[in-house]
Order: structure tokens, then sequence, then C-alpha cells
């Protein structure tokens, strides 16, 4: 009998992995916040629900959505960069007490780097994130909430800079004057590569780790984003020459090659 996938969040990362997946033989199911991205996602195969996490509570199908699932794989951006007052955690602890009700066995929280303060330097899965900024506090709880729900086994992803397709950082550096953090490293990552090691941690049931995934490649800001501006005929953002300057976090990972055997099939 082939598993059941559902992905909570069918956007610019969620779709493309429930079409991998699909491909692969897994039976998937998918949510979005609105009806029109429903409607069209169903014109693809794929069987999509509306749902929506607010602090009041989780409105939509719930149950429906979590029925007979084997994985659900968590991406529901917390907004929190909006600076909007958003509780992600009240938001997430409606989601988890539906998963809890549902009794789904294994989860794939998608998280951020940005657990990560810049003062941490290098790190790999081994280091606690310190979070310094409220968003970063949040998202560290909420994958803490997630790790240690009982009866549950989840996997923390946490990806850097995502690329790939139409999204490169640089569109939005360019032209740009005086900025700071020129040589720290860059910690990016694929879409390809998500998608890639989200999938080898379902193939693998390698539920129960938390996983950094980044390129293992680092040039620094000022030189790889001069190069991407020129790959695409942009003015080169212009970064200030500071020596007193932190030199930011560089985040790798031990648990990619260790746990999954992963092999990054993308340069950034």
């Amino acid at each position: 009998m082939k598993k059941t996938i559902a992905i909570a969040g069918l956007g610019w990362l969620g779709k493309p992995l429930a079409q991998h997946l699909s491909f692969y033989g897994y039976a998937i199911k998918g949510s979005v916040t609105s009806q029109r991205k429903a409607t069209v996602l169903e014109q693809s195969g794929i069987d999509t629900y509306v749902i929506n996490s607010t602090e009041d509570g989780l409105y939509g199908p719930a149950q429906g959505f979590l029925k007979h699932v084997d994985t659900l794989v968590i991406m529901i951006p917390p907004g929190l960069r909006k600076n909007t007052g958003s509780d992600y955690i009240l938001k997430m602890s409606h989601l988890l007490s539906e998963i809890l009700t549902a009794k789904v066995a294994n989860i794939i929280f998608i998280s951020s780097t940005a657990v990560y303060s810049d003062d941490q330097g290098k790190v790999t899965e081994k280091q606690i994130p310190l979070p310094k900024t409220q968003a970063a506090k949040q998202l560290f709880q909420v994958e803490q909430l997630f790790f240690n729900a009982p009866g549950i086994s989840t996997s923390i992803v946490r990806f850097g800079g995502l690329i790939g397709g139409n999204r490169q950082p640089v569109k939005y550096l360019a032209g740009r004057r005086d900025l700071k953090g020129g040589n720290a490293p860059v910690n990016l990552i694929h879409k390809k590569d998500c998608i890639g090691i989200i999938s080898s941690i379902i193939k693998q049931d390698a539920y129960g780790h938390f996983f950094n995934g980044v390129h293992p490649n680092h040039p620094k800001k000022k030189e790889y984003y001069s190069q991407k501006a020129k790959e695409l005929g942009l003015i080169a953002p212009h970064y200030q020459e500071l020596k007193s300057e932190s030199l930011g976090k560089q985040i790798d990972s031990v648990n990619l090659k260790g746990i999954i055997g992963y092999r990054f099939k993308e340069m950034i």
C-alpha cells in the first residue's frame, strides 16, 4: 500500500514537492489558504484542501486533510518579518492539536536557518540555536513544540536562503549601495535540493532529526552577488568596507551526509 503524504502549504516549494512525490508513487494531499488556489491545484490532479491557521484556531476540514496520512510536511510561512505582531506559536499549537487528534505518525517541519544568530559563527546541527530576534525566537519555540510532541516523530529541516527559477536574491540587491555584511558567507540552497532533501527523509524514514539544508559552498556575499549581478546583466550591489564588522554565521550540515547520505544536485 502506497504511503500518503500531506503537504501543508502548496506554494513556491510545496507545489513542485507534491508533483515530485506524486511522480514517485506517493498519494498526495495538500492545503492552501484560498478556494481559488485550491481549484487550480485540483485541476492539476492534487487532492487539495482549504485550511487557514489563525490565532483563534484552524479553519477548514483539518481532519479530512490529515486522515490516513503517513507523513505531514509543514511549510506554513510564519510571516513574522512583516512585524504584524502575529503569534506564530499559537497558530501552530492549533495545528498540532489537530495532528494529535488525527494520530499522524511522522512530521517534517520546514524551518529556517534564521534560528541561528549571526554571532554564532560556524554552526552545524550539533550547536543549539541562540535566536536573538522575536521572530527567530518564535520559530525556534515552534520547532521545539513539534519535535517534543508526544507520539509523533518529527524531523526539523532548517533551510537557508531559497533560490531557483526566478528566485535570486541579487534581484532585490542590484544597484543598492552601502550595504553591510559583504564579507559574510552566503547560506543558500536551490529549490531542487530542498525537494531532494525532503524526499530523501521520507524515503528513508529519517524522522527524529535536525537537518541544516544549506549548500556547502559559502562564498562571500560581495563576491557572490557581484558575480550573479554580472550574469543577469544587473548593477552589482555595493558593500561597505568595515574592518570591525562581524563575519556573520556560516551554516553547515553533518546530518545530511551522516544520516541520509545526501549529495547536492545544484550549484548555488
